[in-house]
C-alpha cells in the first residue's frame, strides 16, 4: 500500500489530575495580559467555572466572561462575543466547556485575529496566520475540539453547520483536568462520550485515514468502549472519567488528521436545522451509517465490531461487522441515548432538506462508500424507523 499523508499535533497538551492549576502560568507564558473566559450558563451555575476563575485570580489574571455560549453555536454568538472581546481588549481566549464553547473561542480568536465577519473564514486553509491564543479546557469527554484544527459555527442564514478548517486555528494548548468532568450529568456524559466513539469509528473507517490516524482510533476505541457505561452509571468513578477524557482526546487527534464521514454530515445538518444536541445526533445516527458503509470496507468494519464486542466465530467480515450495528445500537441502550422519534421537534417532511444539507458537509468526501442525496433520505427515515434496519 502506498501512503500519502501529513500528520499534525499543532497543540499543545498537558494532561493530569488538578492540572486546571496550572493555568494562571500558563497563560503568562503565552503572553496573556487580559482574558476572556467563554463558557456557559450551567458551567457558571454548577461552580465549574469558578474553578478557573479562581486559579486567574490566585495568579492575578485580568480576565472577563462571556457566558451565553449556546450547543451548536450561531454565527450571531460568535459575532457577538467577538465584539466584547475586541472591546474589552483581549489577548487571550480560554473555550472552557464542551466543543460549543471551544469552538466558539476558535471562532473569536479568528475574528479578532483577521477582522470582518465569521462568514469570511468558513472553508479550508483560508486563515492567512495563527489566531488569537486560545487555550482549550474541556469539561466534557467527547468533542476533542481541544486539539482539532477547526471550528463548527451554525450559519443562521442557511441552518446548516459550517466549518473553518485550517491548522491556523488550533488552541495552543490543551489543558484536561478529569476532576473537572465529574459533575457532568448521565445524559451528557452519555451522548458526548458516544460522540467521541463516533470520532473514532469514522476516523478509523473514512476513506482518508492512514496508519497513524488508524492506531490512534483503535486505542480510543477501547478506552470509550469500556469506560463509557461506567462513567454514565457512576460519575464519581474518577478512573473511568479520566479514561474517557483520553479516549475523547486521542480520538479527537485521530479524527482531526483523518476525517470524520456521513455519520457527521448527517448529524451537523440535523443540528443546524434543529439545534439537536451534536453527540446525541452522532449516537442515533452511528448505527444506520456504520451499516451503509460495511461494503466500502468489510475488514475495517469488522475490526470495530471485535472492538465492540462481537466475536469471530467463522463468521465473514461482513456477517461480523453486521453484528457491530447490533452492538452499536445495544450501546446507546445502554447509556440511555433516545430515539430519533423521540426528540420532540423531529419533521420528517424536513428529510430532504437534512439530506442536501449531508451532501453539501466538508466532510461527505471523505465517507467511506459514496452517498448521494437520496442515499442520505433513506438513512434519515431508517434512524426515524420508518425503514426497517438490513443486517
Amino acid at each position: 500500500m502506498l501512503w500519502d499523508f501529513q500528520f499534525n499535533v499543532p497543540t499543545r497538551i498537558a494532561f493530569g489530575m488538578g492540572k486546571i492549576n496550572e493555568l494562571g502560568h500558563r497563560v503568562k507564558e503565552f503572553g496573556g495580559s487580559k482574558v476572556l473566559v467563554v463558557t456557559d450558563k450551567g458551567l457558571i451555575q454548577y461552580g465549574v467555572a469558578q474553578k478557573v476563575f479562581d486559579v486567574l485570580e490566585l495568579a492575578g489574571v485580568d480576565y472577563v466572561v462571556y457566558d451565553k455560549t449556546k450547543p451548536n453555536p450561531r454565527d450571531t454568538d460568535c459575532m457577538e462575543a467577538y465584539h466584547f472581546a475586541r472591546q474589552e481588549g483581549v489577548d487571550l481566549l480560554i473555550g472552557l466547556g464542551g466543543g460549543s464553547s471551544m469552538d466558539t473561542a476558535k471562532a473569536v480568536g479568528t475574528l479578532l485575529s483577521h477582522g470582518g465577519s465569521i462568514q469570511d473564514w468558513y472553508g479550508l486553509n483560508t486563515l492567512q496566520h495563527a489566531i488569537t491564543p486560545t487555550i482549550c479546557i474541556p469539561t466534557t469527554a467527547g468533542t476533542g475540539s481541544e486539539v482539532t484544527f477547526f471550528s463548527v459555527i451554525t450559519d443562521t442564514s442557511t441552518n446548516l453547520k459550517m466549518n473553518i478548517l485550517d491548522v491556523h486555528v488550533a488552541p495552543v494548548l490543551a489543558l484536561l483536568d478529569p476532576e473537572l468532568t465529574l459533575t457532568l450529568p448521565p445524559s451528557v456524559t452519555a451522548s458526548t462520550g458516544m460522540d467521541a466513539l463516533t470520532h473514532a469509528i469514522e476516523a478509523y473507517t473514512c476513506n482518508i485515514a492512514e496508519p497513524i490516524t488508524d492506531a490512534l482510533a483503535l486505542y480510543a476505541m477501547d478506552m470509550i468502549i469500556t469506560n463509557l457505561p461506567k462513567a454514565v452509571h457512576d460519575g464519581t468513578d474518577l478512573e473511568a472519567r479520566k479514561n474517557m477524557l483520553m479516549g475523547s482526546l486521542i480520538a479527537g487527534i485521530a479524527f482531526g488528521n483523518s476525517d470524520v464521514g456521513g455519520v457527521h454530515c448527517m448529524a451537523e445538518a440535523l443540528g443546524g436545522l434543529y439545534d439537536t444536541p451534536h453527540g446525541v445526533a452522532n449516537s442515533i445516527l452511528l448505527p444506520y451509517v456504520f451499516e451503509y458503509n460495511i461494503p466500502s470496507n468489510p475488514a475495517k468494519h469488522a475490526v470495530v465490531a471485535e472492538r465492540l464486542g462481537a466475536i469471530r466465530q467463522g463468521q465473514s467480515d461482513e456477517e461480523l461487522a453486521a453484528e457491530g450495528v447490533t452492538r452499536l445500537m445495544e450501546l446507546a441502550e445502554t447509556v440511555g441515548i433516545p430515539k430519533m422519534r423521540d426528540l420532540h421537534n423531529i419533521n420528517p417532511a424536513d428529510f430532504p432538506y437534512l439530506a442536501e444539507g449531508a451532501t453539501k458537509n466538508v466532510s461527505a468526501p471523505s465517507n467511506p462508500r459514496p452517498a448521494t442525496q437520496e442515499d442520505y433520505l433513506q438513512l434519515f427515515h431508517k434512524a426515524y424507523g420508518q425503514i426497517g434496519v438490513q443486517a
